[in-house]
């Protein structure tokens, strides 16, 4: 075996090379910046590359979603970035998924990892950019505005695929539910819209197909129809875009969206449990005041499951089912003959 060393002012890396294995520990004190880990070969490769999102909805990642990805790279290298938690993509995506030359994590440990010279040629080398779950405030505090915005895009612009679940998913919209004063849930966002942690932003990323949208993750498990109603609201309301449109996608629940626009859902099992919502703005909304609930009327669904078809660019689709949602005294109702809003 051969031994290599990477070191900077940030995160010390020792890894065993191997043409199947990567052993890679992280500095520990306060001075890193950083932690890298790489399963797989640490050079770059370079492969032919497709574009592409993945929209995921979070909880438990999809195989099949994750290779829709692999394949995209060309069998490059699958770089994973975050701000928080481990390396346990690695082992999952380079042994057992396969099919790619490495997978790299990237944990963020402070903002200065956003200029290291290191940190920022694996992202932009990569075949494959994943960011995964976490804190969104994280995300957005520590790399907008910086170059690893920049990078993240320059990814996207190969074209290769780009993705994110949870966390991740919430950033990857025009518009982004930041959670910089924590989360908030249905309930409360309908009562009053400027509630101080209905937080929306924008002039982060900017991806394809993903203009004038913004997304939310455990959609039905965690009942966030009635804030995604919201969160369109106030981006119309603010003058922020003349309409807006809303992503709501389910646990176990991931979106591969190609360059035109087409969707593919993929589900956790054959079951086709799995569920995604298309939300569209009529126009600006009846009520959207501070401390007064929400009216807003006439908001179009298309509720997409199984092997029905929609595309982002045309905001249409074949198979799914369509229905209106209005908000009255900040409560939901629906079109729907059971009148569910889901």
């Amino acid at each position: 075996m051969n031994f290599g060393k990477h070191a900077t002012a940030g995160v010390l890396v020792i890894f065993m090379l191997s043409s199947t294995m990567m052993l890679s520990i992280p500095a520990s004190g306060g001075n890193a910046t950083y932690e890298y880990y790489v399963a797989g070969e640490s050079d770059d490769v370079v492969t032919p590359t497709s574009g592409g999102l993945l929209l995921a909805g979070g909880s438990n990642d999809i195989a099949a979603a994750m290779k829709w990805m692999i394949d995209k790279s060309g069998g490059g290298d699958f770089v994973v970035i975050r701000c928080a938690g481990t390396d346990a993509y690695n082992p999952w995506i380079y042994k057992q998924l396969g099919g790619v030359d490495s997978c790299e994590t990237i944990i963020f440990l402070s903002s200065e990892a956003c200029n290291d010279a290191f940190v920022l040629e694996k992202i932009r080398n990569a075949e494959a950019l994943f960011i995964a779950g976490g804190d969104q405030w994280d995300y957005v505090r520590m790399w907008k505005g910086t170059p690893v915005e920049d990078a993240i895009h320059y990814v996207a612009n190969k074209p290769a695929p780009v993705g994110g679940t949870s966390a991740g998913l919430a950033i990857l919209g025009e518009f982004a539910f930041t959670a910089e004063n924590d989360t908030i849930d249905s309930d409360d966002a309908l009562k009053n819209p400027y509630n101080r942690r209905v937080a929306i932003g924008d002039d982060f990323l900017s991806l394809p197909n993903m203009d004038s949208k913004i997304t939310d993750s455990h959609f039905v498990a965690r009942d966030r129809m009635g804030r995604l109603v919201t969160f369109l609201a106030r981006i119309v309301q603010d003058g922020l875009a003349d309409g807006a449109m809303g992503i709501g996608i389910d646990e176990k629940t991931a979106l591969g969206v190609e360059l035109n626009g087409d969707v593919t859902l993929f589900d956790l099992c054959t079951c086709e449990g799995g569920v995604a919502y298309f939300l569209n703005t009529p126009g600006p909304p009846e009520v959207c005041e501070p401390k007064t609930t929400l009216a807003y009327h006439g908001i179009s669904v298309y509720r997409m499951t199984g092997t029905a078809t929609f595309n982002l660019a045309t905001w249409d689709g074949i198979g799914g089912t369509a229905y209106t949602l209005s908000v009255e005294d900040g409560v939901l109702t629906s079109t729907q003959p059971d009148g569910s809003i889901y």
